[in-house]
């Protein structure tokens, strides 16, 4: 990647996350895009190529493909061949229900790792939120990948259900020899609607923060810097990385901060009848994000661990940006609950 900067920022993102469809065998409660049918206006195969194409040049490092479920398009296979002669990683996140012995055999000669989404260890607590039979599909998916040795990470959004078995969930990761995942869940698609029974509470958020301490190899990306505990600190972001590190291609080409900021107000550019560079760089969008600074927030004692936290779910829960994360470990604390061995 090039060492050239933009105003605080990269001269193209490291990451990608590219949501390649809005189609969806499943019909999960909490989908960040409220995916179940195809939409007019999806990128073409061509077209997707060209998408392609403009990451390589650009030397973007990584594809986090997303949608909808990836492999409900019948080109996807191809697709991800062509973005890996390209030479750009891919991380693909899925329901798993559709992945056979054939695909599994397709992924394993590329360089390609793979997040299948569980929310719970049990075909009841899975399938409350992601749909019948679901969990047995996606069990038999990850068995298909086992038996490959592709590297898999079972994904696990947190919310009031799948807290309960996250310890139960950890132990089938190691299994079916995979990483364990947690995501955080956000108001963003589907996730509006089930945003008010499904997130979880402060109590339950700090004893979250607590079990994260107690299980160093679970992974978090950067949805969980505004509740680690100092001893996490070093095993990712401590700040947002939109526009800074990641930006997000919609299925249709439209490119926004994140995949969690997908609002008419947030867009940013349109692949590929612009180029990608001058919207990376120019645009006004990921300028104004580059320049986001949570004031409120710069005199807490956790600053240097969270940066005031995830700009979506502030802009979802309280209709602007610049505010600090609801979620974050020092708005779940109340005057009489300690940060307890928190910085």
């Amino acid at each position: 990647m090039s060492n050239q900067y933009v105003e605080r920022g990269l001269s193209a993102p490291v990451n990608v996350t590219w949501e390649v469809t809005y189609a969806c065998n499943l019909a999960c409660v909490h989908c960040l895009s409220d995916s179940g049918a195809r939409r007019n206006g999806e990128l073409t195969t061509e077209e997707c190529r060209k998408v392609i194409d403009a990451m390589a040049a650009n030397k973007v490092f990584q594809f986090s493909i997303g949608g909808g479920e990836p492999f409900v398009r019948s080109d996807f296979m191809d697709l991800m061949d062509y973005a890996h002669e390209k030479g750009i990683v891919t991380c693909i996140s899925t329901n798993g229900t559709m992945i056979d012995d054939e695909i599994a055999r397709r992924l394993a000669h590329n360089l390609v790792y793979i997040q299948v989404s569980l929310d719970g260890a049990r075909p009841q607590s899975n399938d409350a939120i992601r749909g019948r039979g679901s969990f047995r599909k996606a069990l038999r998916g990850l068995e298909c990948l086992k038996k490959r040795d592709i590297e898999v990470s079972i994904n696990t959004v947190l919310t009031r259900l799948s807290i309960l078995e996250l310890d139960a969930l950890a132990d089938l990761a190691a299994s079916l020899g995979a990483k364990f995942r947690v995501s955080r869940f956000r108001p963003s698609g589907r996730g509006k609607r089930s945003w008010g029974h499904l997130n979880v509470s402060r109590k339950q958020m700090l004893s979250f923060s607590d079990w994260l301490s107690d299980h160093m190899s679970v992974s978090t990306g950067d949805s969980f810097f505004s509740v680690t505990h100092e001893d996490r600190k070093s095993l990712g972001l401590n700040m947002c990385g939109a526009c800074k590190l990641t930006c997000c291609v919609s299925p249709l080409g439209e490119v926004y901060p994140c995949a969690f900021l997908q609002e008419n107000e947030f867009l940013a550019g349109k692949l590929p009848e612009e180029a990608f560079a001058p919207v990376w760089m120019n645009s006004p969008v990921f300028q104004s994000f580059r320049e986001l600074e949570i004031r409120s927030c710069e005199s807490c004692d956790r600053f240097e661990l969270c940066h005031g936290g995830c700009p979506a779910i502030a802009y979802h829960t309280q209709k602007r940006l610049g505010l600090p994360d609801p979620g974050c470990l020092a708005n779940c604390v109340s005057p009489k609950m300690p940060l307890s061995g928190v910085a």
